[in-house]
């Protein structure tokens, strides 16, 4: 894997984690269910390593993890809270 193709590939997570926060704002759970594999898709490549970047590129990926990481805490912020309702609203009664 090439630098450019590292930071590609962390482009287009940023991108759909972006729209994944989106659908969880709007509720489109299905939409964010499908970003959700696509992500999981695009991240399988690193998987098997990617090679470490320097300088310019070094601090574009440390700027594209952070966008990643803010977006994913925006969808959790959303969907924990809902899990634990459906959780409780699943549970049997005591």
């Amino acid at each position: 894997m090439t630098s450019n193709e590292v930071l590609a590939m962390y482009e287009n997570i940023a991108a759909l984690s972006s729209r994944m926060a989106v659908a969880a704002r709007e509720g489109d759970w299905d939409g964010l269910a499908r970003l959700e594999t696509q992500c999981a898709l695009q991240s399988s490549a690193a998987k098997s390593g990617v090679p470490p970047l320097d300088g310019a590129a070094r601090k574009r990926k440390i700027d594209l993890l952070k966008q990643i990481m803010a977006n994913d805490r925006a969808v959790r912020d959303i969907t924990e809270p809902w899990m634990g309702q459906l959780d409780r609203a699943l549970s049997p009664a005591h």
